[in-house]
């Protein structure tokens, strides 16, 4: 009995380490023939596509406006939009609250349908003056058509446009650069505009995650709004004497979106936060200052001097902390 486990042990090991290098092999030969997704370079040649596409006809039409003519410009125009509509609602899902996954061609003919809609209507107002004198009725033409066309085929990107939309019907560009840009910090009405715009942009927001209705809309939604009513805010606090009352708002939206971002894990809208609270937070200790002693001419200089190399490294020290709470959680 002794011998024949002396014989069997080795053929056993020779057949479990025999075993172990077949497995190791199927595995290696499935990695070697693992298949590659090609999902984000389709999308982003389709995204170029679109985009060379519109820059082309726009410059057709720029070196050949007059033996194009406007009417064939605008009715080319009319006639490409309307099938690429009629593409959309030929081939999209029936409606819902809820997210919708659609084919990468499906996205890019719907928003070349949004662009030319756009251009269509922009070009029958500047040529026609269909809606008569003013650009606004124009406008509000256009952001509802985005904004059913957002919701009706579940699109971010048309709903991006949507919002920019409403804030040119308003009088103010929404994008953060070109607020920054457009240096109109002083016209208080476009201040009032941008806060009041960036606070319903971000109700929206609430109310979409609240009552689930397009939830992953509340993220486009709350990144414009954040963005508007900050630079807004911050104007007022810039321009009005009076800015205690500016930095007492931004000071309560900051420290809600700040919960809100530790209890969503997003170190984005924690980041946002955090550096637009700097601004405020240094613009007021700057302006005290000079209230206090504004013959203290060397004194105020030496403190400024250090508070604007001292609390930006406690700023950066302070992102860090943040950063690893939220990593600690393993929450991200």
């Amino acid at each position: 009995m002794l011998q024949l486990k002396l014989v069997l042990m080795p053929t056993a090991e020779f057949e479990k380490t025999q075993l172990q290098t077949d497995v190791f092999n199927k595995i290696k030969t499935q990695n070697d023939n693992q298949l590659f997704s090609i999902y984000w370079e389709v999308r982003m040649a389709l995204y170029v596509g679109v985009m060379l596409f519109a820059i082309g006809a726009g410059i057709l039409i720029y070196k050949n406006i007059d033996s194009i003519g406007h009417v064939a410009i605008v009715t080319s125009i009319g006639c490409i939009a309307a099938l690429c509509w009629l593409y959309c609602f030929k081939n999209c899902t029936p409606f819902t609250t809820k997210k919708v996954s659609a084919s990468i061609l499906f996205d890019y003919i719907l928003l070349l349908a949004a662009l030319l809609t756009i251009s269509f209507i922009s070009y029958l107002q500047y040529q026609f003056q269909l809606f008569g004198q003013t650009l606004r009725l124009a406008s509000l033409v256009t952001l509802v058509i985005l904004f059913v066309a957002a919701y009706r085929f579940d699109h971010l990107g048309i709903l991006s446009l949507a919002i920019t939309n409403l804030g040119i019907w308003l009088g103010i560009n929404v994008t953060p650069t070109s607020l920054l840009k457009s240096y109109q910090f002083n016209d208080e009405t476009i201040i009032y505009t941008g806060i009041l715009l960036g606070l319903i942009l971000q109700i929206i927001a609430w109310l979409s995650t609240q009552k689930d209705f397009k939830k992953h809309f509340a993220f486009t939604y709350q990144n414009f709004g954040v963005h508007v009513f900050f630079i807004s805010c911050l104007a007022a606090i810039f321009h009005f004497h009076f800015y205690l009352f500016w930095l007492l708002l931004l000071a309560v939206v900051s420290y809600n979106l700040f919960i809100k971002a530790t209890k969503e894990k997003s170190f984005y809208f924690l980041l946002v936060v955090v550096l637009y609270a700097f601004v405020a937070l240094s613009f007021t200790f700057v302006n005290l200052l000079m209230k206090a002693d504004s013959d203290f001419k060397y004194g105020f200089m030496f403190i400024v001097s250090w508070y604007f190399i001292l609390a930006p490294i406690g700023l950066i020290f302070l992102l860090i902390y943040l950063n690893n709470q939220l990593k600690h959680n393993d929450n991200l």
